[in-house]
């Protein structure tokens, strides 16, 4: 089965963030394919990665990294599928580096800016799965199941603390 979902990731120790974008997606049967690709030590390879993927059936990309973190512009640059940007905390600032480079697009280059570290990549898989719904019915039932599961467990744990709070 080829990939609906590219991740992209500039250093391989951003793997344990952009693992959670991964489950997200994996979680709702959508196939996803995972590289490291920097935009600034192999230009060409990413830009290549990008320019092929609509060709192989991805619908979304999602690109992870620190610093100056050009990873989602670059490839933003070279497709037109949408990308979205998981900005991530690798440098001496802590991520606000990453997320100004992330969110500071120039106009006509759009990235889809999620929040920082494990909560943006969980995020940026559940936004993919979004737009891939838009054109799957399947996948857009799975994504209403795991909207009803997730608001099933939050009522779940309200009963346990009203328990606890009544002295059962």
């Amino acid at each position: 089965m080829s990939a609906t979902v590219l991740i992209l990731m500039g250093s391989d120790s951003d793997w344990p963030v952009m693992a959670e974008a991964r489950r997200a997606l994996e979680d709702l049967g959508i196939a996803v394919e995972a590289h490291v690709s920097s935009a600034h030590r192999t230009p060409e390879r990413t830009a290549a990665l990008a320019r092929e993927a609509a060709g192989r059936g991805v619908k979304v990309i999602i690109c992870g990294a620190g610093a100056a973190a050009h990873l989602a512009g670059v490839v933003a640059a070279e497709t037109e599928l949408p990308v979205l940007g998981v900005p991530l905390a690798s440098s001496d600032l802590k991520g606000l580096d990453a997320l100004l480079s992330t969110a500071q697009m120039p106009g006509g280059v759009p990235v889809g800016t999620l929040a920082l570290g494990a909560a943006g990549a969980r995020n940026a898989g559940l936004l993919a799965a979004r737009i891939v719904a838009l054109s799957d019915p399947a996948v857009a039932e799975r994504v209403r199941d795991q909207r009803a599961r997730m608001a099933r467990e939050v009522e779940a744990r309200d009963e346990e603390l009203q328990r606890k709070l009544r002295g059962e």
